[in-house]
């Protein structure tokens, strides 16, 4: 390495950073190289003072000189604690330049979810799902990237970004492929823990090779002394340089600034003295010569280090309490002394700006901030939560300072923490809300506030942490201090939370215990069908008995509220399981409605019943061949959550039960294109979640219908389609879809042994719906072959179990079955009356197959024709090769 000035460094940090330069040049002229140019990460780690920012500001520089609109943002360690902190502080330049029409039109549908977060929007009522706050996030900043391409976003110190930042950040990386868009991260290594750590894991793996920056050689920090002092440094004077700061970048800069102030001459008998000169750039010696500029200096620096980075020098003067003329002073005392820095103006604020000022390095502030007494500093951090409300702003921007008092049993902390909670939820950072209510019980609360502050806490928890929920919800209600609906609130959510871990029977009891302390009345009949609910969810706990207790309790439903809609559902959708009259199921289903639609509080994104109940309705009219009400219902969920920007677990189940709407409709091209949108979505949720099974499971049999036996046994082993399964129900019936595979694939005692098992778990639950768990008739044409008699008696079974039911399809299916298992005249009669059925029923794909059966049992090329033909419109190529294989041999 040569000890010359690099070309491209005006700043003694850039020294051998060479290497770092030439790839970010690279990535920039391959930005500016097409608007339709795929976006890149790169990311910069380094210790402390290896010149992270000063790399930053020089990609910035050529950014610049290359065209590029660039957009930066610094966390700050005192500020961790402020949601979209940095966010906001990078799209600054964009937001401010947006007209509230404008920026409607930019956001669109995500307006309202990703507004809040943003500042730009007064959050409404709720608490938005994270999740969709930051894909709404992710949205806008690829809307906004497309209008001032090309596009450079700069993100320093990212190891101190809050939380919110972060996650968008990891999400918005995933889709730079996407977006023509270069994103430069800096941070430190080992300062992040949690969950910030994991997310700035996910973000070095989307982007190229970290680029860990190294310390200067002695070669470069010779020619960077000599560059800074003068030629005339000898060779033993370079190498203490070196000795001295390690090479570290910052601590060599500010060596040779005091080097050149003190006008210490650069030779080996002044060598000695460069290690006192350097213990003042950091820690004790950055303290001492603080002290040295003065009492009310010293007040200022610290009252800047309470406040963070960028601070007004009037709010800073405020909180050192000294006057506007004493704060200009120590601020121009502090700037000269290399400690403070004045912040550049805004260009986008047109009016009068009061100065702002930041520490000249992060190193400078946590030393300034660490030198304060713990109890001077959280005095100060007290006094600085006093002022942010006493100048208008809102107890969220408060909330950062109170986090750092000691508890001192204040109520009115408490109640400021708990508004600051709500605040911090209304724009979709339950993380930061709970490290307001999780502080405010440490002051501690009045006992009777304590309940309803863990009620709050286990409500934040509920998205991000359902276990934490349940231990919240589990002490508030055995606290005095909920009122009434707050303990039924919480009962509820407690169980939710229970569901959500996956303990499902112990949801049932806390709902039913709940129900059992209220008399008659809407109260305990909504806690009944919770408890309903969650039983239906739970398919080891739908019995007869629990069959038999419902059917009573919606007998007195008239439809009147909701809590008697949701009895009504949960009737309908139990009776539809265990195959009872489908008349008297739609019937059931119908009167949950009002004129035909959801009742207002019932809908897909209100969140007080939950989305299982209105998917049991979809799937009570899906299977009872009412498939247009349940493709209309499941199509309004996807309108609803895209709408809402609910791009998670929610939009995943919509597209599986319209995927099971389609499937069932016989549109299984249209079926498989939302089943694998469903398992996308599903996966950036998480595995093993009911979810996930249900879009695997729809997806695997979509595929066997359309013939195609190779790619669902794939999608099988690809996602654990296999055993263990979940103890909640899945629709389709898991063990039927599982068995109707195995056999696909030849593994014929393993599917014999699967369609047993669903048998079994059908007696368990005291019957079942042929058309929901077809196990009888898999399983009846499976031992056919070597064992007539059994294979007889299922199918006698099966059609009497359609003929109960009484839709088309069923009774069509069930003769279909009857027909394989026959010969002659006798197979071609059945055949010939199962086409009747299923030419009425609305399932085209069972319709087609019955057609093409009786077709190659009656020899009739007319039969064999329509069935290839409707085979195709559904995309059931292995059907419409059997039919055109059939059409072939009788032309032989």
């Amino acid at each position: 390495m040569t000890e010359g000035r690099p070309q491209a460094a005006a700043s003694g940090y850039l020294w051998e950073r060479e290497a770092e330069i030439a790839t970010v040049t690279e990535a920039i002229e391959l930005l500016c190289a097409d608007r339709t140019s795929a976006g890149s990460l790169l990311l910069f780690r380094g210790e402390a003072g290896l010149g992270k920012t000063a790399l930053l500001a020089e990609i910035r520089r050529i950014a610049e000189r290359r065209g590029c609109v660039v957009w930066s943002a610094r966390a700050g360690e005192t500020l961790k604690s402020v949601p979209f902190h940095v966010l906001r502080q990078l799209l600054q330049p964009a937001l401010a330049s947006l007209t509230p029409d404008e920026a409607r039109e930019y956001l669109a549908s995500w307006y309202d979810i990703s507004g809040p977060a943003l500042g730009i929007v007064e959050p409404g009522e709720g608490s938005p799902d994270p999740s969709y706050v930051c894909d709404g996030l992710v949205f806008a900043v690829g809307r906004l990237v497309s209008r001032d391409w090309p596009l450079v976003l700069l993100v320093d110190d990212a190891h101190w970004a809050d939380l919110e930042t972060l996650r968008w950040l990891a999400a918005f990386a995933q889709r730079l492929a996407d977006l023509p868009v270069l994103v430069v991260v800096a941070r430190r290594p080992g300062e992040a823990h949690g969950d910030s750590a994991r997310l700035l894991d996910e973000i070095a793996a989307a982007g190229r090779p970290v680029s860990n920056l190294s310390a200067l050689t002695p070669q470069a920090t010779a020619g960077l002394t000599r560059a800074t002092v003068g030629p005339q440094a000898d060779d033993p004077f370079c190498r203490e340089v070196w000795a001295v700061t390690g090479g570290n970048a910052y601590d060599t800069v500010e060596l040779l600034a005091k080097v050149r102030d003190r006008e210490l001459r650069p030779v080996e008998d002044r060598a000695a003295e460069l290690r006192a000169l350097n213990r003042s750039a950091r820690g004790g010696g950055l303290v001492s010569r603080l002290g040295e500029l003065g009492l009310e200096a010293t007040q200022f620096a610290w009252a800047a280090a309470i406040l963070g980075t960028g601070s007004p020098v009037g709010l800073v003067a405020r909180l050192a309490t000294m006057d506007a003329d004493t704060a200009a002073r120590c601020a121009e005392l502090l700037c000269g002394a290399r400690i403070l820095a004045e912040v550049a103006p805004d260009p986008t604020v047109p009016q009068p700006q009061d100065k702002k000022v930041e520490f000249v390095h992060p190193l400078i502030a946590s030393a300034v901030y660490d030198s304060i007494t713990d109890a001077m500093r959280t005095a100060m951090h007290g006094i600085a939560a006093n002022i942010v409300t006493e100048t208008g702003r809102s107890a969220a921007e408060a909330a950062r300072h109170l986090l750092k008092v000691h508890p001192e049993g204040d109520e009115s902390l408490v109640e400021q923490l708990r508004e600051a909670a709500r605040e911090h939820l209304a724009v979709g950072a339950p993380d930061a809300a709970c490290d307001c209510l999780e502080r405010a019980l440490e002051e501690p609360p009045l006992p009777h506030i304590r309940a309803q502050v863990l009620y709050e806490l286990g409500r934040a928890r509920l998205l991000s942490a359902p276990a934490l929920t349940v231990e919240h919800m589990r002490d508030a209600l055995a606290t005095p201090g909920l009122d009434s609906a707050q303990r039924v609130d919480a009962s509820i959510r407690l169980s939710q939370a229970l569901v959500h871990t996956d303990q499902l029977e112990e949801a049932v009891r806390t709902v039913e215990t709940e129900a059992d302390r209220h008399g008659p009345g809407p109260v305990r009949m909504r806690l009944q069908a919770v408890q309903f609910t969650w039983e239906a969810v739970h398919g080891e706990t739908v019995s007869p008995e629990r069959s038999r207790r419902l059917a009573e309790l919606a007998a007195t439903c008239a439809g009147r509220d909701n809590s008697e809609r949701a009895l009504l559902i949960l009737r309908g959708f139990d009776a539809m399981t265990h195959g009872e009259n489908a008349e008297q199921v739609a019937e059931l289903c119908d009167r949950a409605l009002v004129n035909g639609r959801l009742a207002p509080g019932l809908g897909w994104t209100d969140d007080e019943w939950g989305v299982e109940l209105l998917m049991m309705l979809g799937s009570a009219y899906a299977h009872t061949d009412r498939l247009d009400r349940a493709e209309s219902l499941f199509s309004e969920a996807l309108r609803a959550y895209t709408r809402a920007g609910w791009h998670g677990g929610h939009l995943s189940l919509a597209n599986a039960y319209l995927g099971l709407a389609y499937r069932r409709q016989g549109k299984l091209h249209d079926a498989e294109t939302v089943l694998r949108e469903a398992l996308r979505l599903a996966e950036r949720v998480g595995r093993g979640l009911p979810l996930y099974w249900s879009a695997t499971c729809g997806l695997v049999d979509t595929l066997l219908a359309r013939g195609h036996v190779a790619q669902a046994w794939s999608v099988a082993e690809q996602y654990g389609f296999a055993p263990p399964y979940p103890s909640t129900i899945v629709l389709p019936d898991i063990r039927s879809v599982r068995g109707r595979l195995l056999l696909a694939v030849g593994r014929t005692e393993e599917g014999v042994n699967e369609l047993e098992a669903a048998e079994k778990a059908a007696a368990s639950r005291g019957g079942h719906n042929p058309v929901l768990a077809p196990w009888a008739v898999d399983l009846a044409r499976a031992l056919a072959p070597h064992d007539p008699e059994r294979a007889r008696a299922l199918l006698t079974d099966a059609r009497r179990q359609a003929e109960r039911f009484g839709t088309d399809t069923a009774i069509g299916e069930a003769l279909r079955c009857a027909a394989a298992l026959e010969s002659g005249p006798s197979a071609e009669r059945l055949a010939a009356k199962a086409v009747a059925y299923l030419e009425a029923s609305p399932c085209q794909y069972e319709h087609a197959a019955a057609r093409v059966e009786h077709g190659i049992l009656a020899r009739s090329r007319a039969e064999l024709t329509r069935g290839r033909d409707l085979a195709q419109a559904c995309g059931a190529d292995g059907l419409v090769a059997r039919a055109s294989g059939a059409l072939d041999h009788l032309g032989g």
